[in-house]
């Protein structure tokens, strides 16, 4: 059970604490934000609203720690993050739990979500070992005009503090995404989790305390963001900012200033069908792609652009396939469970009724109860249709049919999000010759779009974000590089 064995010391009555300092803690604020059961539409959980002082002091504190933690050996950093890993995995059912509860998502999924999280940590721990492990040593005489009389010792250092933002489909592992590179660089964190997955986020914030982490130097402060939100994002004590979500992120882009960032805003990710297409495996991928976890995935199939000839037997392949994904609650293991929210269901339905207004083709019957929306492909969609440009984030997917290739590239183009995308034929040369014509972060061949495995880049174009994630990436990201120039008094040559 959520907050009990293990987990006690995390929740003060029926409200979860904020971790800050080393230690769980209740907000001065005396006030908590409710978390709301996507399946029974009821309050679930509560967690503390959280004060902009408390904010403030977690940044102090990030600072006193991270100064320590840039002292400690790297291989010490490493150890203190496969302990976390383990802690993690060994805790998945509690935590799994919290994620069925407070975003409503398949109990297999949730379990494979953690362990993947933990899979990332010790990733991360071992990669961070082979980057920082390595520096650079250069000489001056290979610049035009200079001898060998300057030697320079490049190597790469932390940040500072890293403000990591996740977003509810993910709120464990695209937590520790941001949460372990940034560790294993020597950076501080502090952990802005969504409000749906909050407590969930928060296990997973437990393990990483007991691992022993010097204190100060992870917080994790929930709260509105319409209070402390601004704070957070342009605070002068934040040195970057890693942020998966929406529209927000645009707005925190604008507002942060001379802060690194690596932000994932979303996607309307295009699957291209052409006509010697593999349509049984274009079609087994379109159902995993576009309706696991409903719809609710940055990298699911937003778009289907299949070209004429073979749009009529792809349709039927995957309508055939539709019946038999099952409908209801994630403690059942269902493949479609409500969406997170009411307000995320009404958008989705606007799109439906739009497209529908518009005389686009149904395959299926609008149904809905409360947050659980049956699954729909919707035919013949046309470009005047909302849905042929928005990211529904449901389990809602249309159909384009298109005359040319270009036509598909075309649609894939125009949208003002470009993160993923994906092809479908067995002409490896025309494969790729799309795929370089597809402005998206990634196109993948023959395969739906997916983020991973972790230490994949990830990365999108035009409003879907700003740098490129991955383990490796991260890291990267989360560092800079400091030259030590060594001056000589004389020009020296190796065996000179």
């Amino acid at each position: 059970m959520a907050g009990q064995g293990f987990f006690k010391d995390i929740l003060d009555g029926d409200v979860f604490k904020y971790y800050a300092d080393g230690e769980w803690k209740v907000s001065s604020s005396g006030r908590s934000v409710g978390i709301t059961n996507p399946s029974t539409l009821k309050v679930q959980y509560k967690v503390q609203a959280c004060t902009q002082e408390e904010v403030n002091k977690s940044v102090e504190s990030a600072h006193a720690a991270q100064k320590i933690w840039a002292k400690t050996p790297l291989w010490k950093r490493a150890e203190a993050l496969h302990r976390f890993a383990g802690i993690l995995k060994d805790q998945k059912n509690p935590i799994a739990e919290a994620l069925v509860k407070e975003i409503a998502k398949p109990q297999k999924d949730a379990v494979t979500e953690v362990v993947r999280s933990g899979d990332l940590i010790s990733y991360s721990a071992e990669e961070g070992i082979r980057i920082l492990a390595e520096g650079k040593f250069l000489v001056s005489d290979s610049f035009p005009g200079n001898g060998r009389n300057k030697y320079c010792l490049a190597s790469k250092i932390p940040l500072g503090v890293v403000l990591a933002i996740p977003p509810f489909n993910y709120p464990v592992n695209l937590a520790v995404s941001k949460i372990a590179p940034a560790l294993i660089a020597g950076n501080a964190v502090i952990l802005k989790p969504p409000t749906q997955g909050a407590v969930s986020a928060l296990h997973m914030v437990h393990c990483l305390h007991m691992a022993g982490f010097p204190k100060g130097l992870v917080s994790a402060i929930t709260g509105k963001g319409s209070e402390i939100g601004d704070l957070m994002t342009m605070h002068p004590g934040i040195n970057c900012i890693s942020f998966t979500g929406g529209d927000t992120g645009i707005a925190i882009s604008r507002k942060a200033g001379m802060v690194p960032l690596q932000m994932e805003l979303g996607g309307k990710d295009c699957c291209l069908v052409l006509e010697d297409a593999d349509l049984e495996l274009a079609a087994n991928n379109v159902i995993k792609g576009g309706y696991s976890y409903s719809g609710q995935r940055c990298t699911a199939v937003k778009v289907i652009c299949v070209m004429e000839s073979v749009a009529e037997e792809l349709v039927t392949k995957i309508v055939e396939k539709m019946t038999k994904l099952k409908v209801g609650m994630p403690e059942d293991n269902c493949d479609i469970t409500p969406v997170v929210s009411q307000s995320s269901a009404n958008f989705i339905q606007g799109l439906v009724e739009d497209a529908k207004a518009k005389k686009a083709k149904f395959h299926q019957e609008w149904k809905r109860e409360g947050n659980l929306i049956w699954p729909l492909l919707i035919d013949n969609v046309t470009a005047d249709m909302r849905i042929a440009w928005e990211e529904p984030f449901g389990p809602v997917i249309p159909v384009i049919r298109i005359k040319t290739v270009e036509e598909g590239i075309h649609h894939c183009n125009a949208n003002n999000f470009g993160l993923q995308g994906c092809v479908f034929t067995k002409d490896i040369n025309k494969a790729i010759l799309i795929s370089d014509a597809m402005e998206s972060g990634t196109i993948q061949i023959n395969a739906a779009p997916a983020r991973g495995p972790d230490h994949f880049p990830f990365q999108g174009l035009r409003d879907s974000g700003i740098g490129s994630q991955g383990i490796t990436n991260s890291i990267q990201m989360m560092t800079k590089t400091k030259s030590t120039v060594i001056n000589l008094p004389t020009e020296s040559y190796t065996m000179g």
